[in-house]
């Protein structure tokens, strides 16, 4: 017997035992951890050999906010509901349906979703999944600086709108994405494990050895896992966070930097329920009031390290004494409402909006903690690919900001959202979805986005990192300008809700 007979029947006898194991985990929960570990290190390409190993569409990565995004749009979308769908994530919360009680105080982590990202929701049917969950919207905004020099108030009005965004626990925005998959007869299999490979098929494997094409199997991207497991699928999403896997293993590039500040998270408690949005701008970064629900509020508060470091190992008592002096007259005095107003600078442009007829407001206090603080270093990261043959980047896979907008995960379900319709566009016309011309045109949308937004943002960072006289000044005249410029202020609104027109050049 040669070699190669000898290695087809040892491949042979180990899918024979991956077959018994899969019927034996499928019908009593049982798995038997290991059983195939060892032909991870090998490397058998017949197709013949690889017929019981699951063939998928798409393979989604990271089962987190943006990549159950991802699969609840392609859910409900028409022409991608038929799709058979992987989900990946070693997240127990996918597979436990893991319970959210009414009374548990809010958890620190939130998301401020914009107009354009509850839209998405609605349409997908997730938001009413969130209305049964605590979350906030509001309708106002205050923006300040800590010199005293300049102030802004947005108001959901001056657009015509009802709010300007709605406040959210993480685990409330994933669960909802969770129970609206749920609530569908979605083809889709959750593997709770990890990657471990991707191997993309090679021009030489997509042919037989008489010229014909190849099994489906030859075609299709192969992810290996780490219990063992063995898939195959048309096309892998790296939905997997800003240290992704499949961005790594794919090996694509990334551009960045680490900013020299660190971020505070946590929840709060006032007196009395606050519906206003609040960012006022400190000597060393922003800090951000968000409202909840009920007398909760979310702070974000941007620091250098050191100082996070000296922040969060404050007892709570002088914790909450440092955010109502950071929100209130602390390094600096209030904003005069009047200052730039009536004869001044601004005076001949026509005021025409609600909110820039309302003057200086002091935030709630906050009485109490209500959460424990976490602290997380801040950076700027843009993956230089999103797409190629059979593989795409979305959310913080592709790109993370500075988190002084709340915008890193409206991005992200923005990705979500055009990858979905370049899809189904590939799906209407018979295309390949892995392929990577079809991919490109996901990549060309979003990439302009983003790049924009990061560039917006990172200004912003960069603008309000500089304590220097005539740079305050001019930080103040764009304070005013915003307040006072109701067409600018508009423009900014819209923006910042979701719309992708720049507020200065359209």
């Amino acid at each position: 017997m040669n070699r190669l007979s000898v290695a087809r029947r040892i491949a042979s006898n180990i899918h024979g035992f991956r077959s018994v194991h899969r019927t034996l985990c499928s019908n009593t929960g049982v798995k038997i951890p290991g059983l195939v570990s060892e032909k991870e290190k090998f490397s058998l390409t017949e197709p013949e050999l690889t017929d019981d190993i699951p063939q998928y569409d798409i393979a989604i990565v990271g089962g987190g906010m943006v990549g159950m995004a991802l699969a609840c749009s392609l859910a409900t979308m028409p022409l991608t509901k038929q799709l058979n769908v992987a989900i990946i994530d070693s997240n127990p919360a996918l597979v436990n349906n893991f319970h959210i009680k009414k009374e548990d105080p809010p958890d620190a982590r939130v998301s401020t979703v914009t107009p354009a990202t509850i839209s998405f929701f609605r349409d997908m049917g997730a938001w009413k999944f969130v209305q049964h969950h605590r979350h906030a919207y509001f309708d106002k905004m205050q923006v300040w600086d800590y010199t005293g020099l300049g102030y802004t108030k947005y108001n959901a009005r001056d657009v015509d709108a009802d709010v300007l965004g709605c406040v959210v626990e993480n685990k409330v925005l994933h669960k909802s994405l969770l129970s609206c998959i749920q609530d569908t007869d979605f083809q889709k299999t959750i593997y709770s494990s990890r990657l471990s490979s991707i191997t993309f098929p090679s021009k030489s494997s997509m042919t037989s050895s008489s010229g014909t094409s190849s099994s489906a199997c030859g075609s299709s991207a192969r992810l290996e896992l780490d219990n063992g497991n063995s898939i195959y699928a048309k096309l892998v999403v790296g939905a997997d966070g800003s240290k992704s896997c499949v961005r790594e293993l794919a090996r694509i590039q990334t551009t960045g930097w680490k900013y020299s500040q660190s971020a505070i998270i946590c929840t709060v408690e006032h007196a009395e329920e606050n519906y206003c949005a609040w960012q006022r701008f400190l000597p060393n970064g922003p800090i951000a009031l968000l409202p909840i629900g009920e007398n909760f509020s979310n702070i974000v508060w941007t620091m250098d390290p050191k100082e996070s470091v000296d922040r969060n190992s404050m007892s709570e008592d002088d914790f909450v004494k440092a955010v109502n002096h950071a929100l209130d007259s602390g390094y600096g005095p209030h904003p005069q409402s009047k200052l730039f107003e009536g004869g001044n600078l601004f005076s001949w442009f026509k005021a025409d909006v609600p909110s820039t007829h309302e003057g200086f407001e002091v935030p709630p206090k906050v009485t109490k903690l209500a959460s424990q603080r976490l602290v997380f270093p801040l950076s700027l990261m843009h993956a230089n690919s999103y797409a190629s043959k059979r593989l795409v980047l979305v959310g913080d896979a592709a790109h993370t900001v500075h988190p002084l907008a709340g915008q890193g995960v409206n991005m992200g379900f923005a990705d979500a959202l055009s990858l979905c319709k370049v899809i189904a566009e590939g799906v209407a016309v018979g295309s390949d979805i892995g392929e990577v011309a079809l991919l490109k045109r996901y990549e060309s949308e979003r990439k302009t986005a983003n790049i924009t937004m990061m560039a917006v943002l990172d200004g912003f960072q960069k603008a309000y990192s500089v304590d220097f006289m005539p740079i305050n000044v001019l930080r103040a005249l764009a304070f005013n300008g915003a307040q006072y410029i109701s067409p600018l202020k508009r423009k900014i609104i819209s923006y910042a809700s979701g719309n992708q027109s720049l507020p200065f050049f359209t």
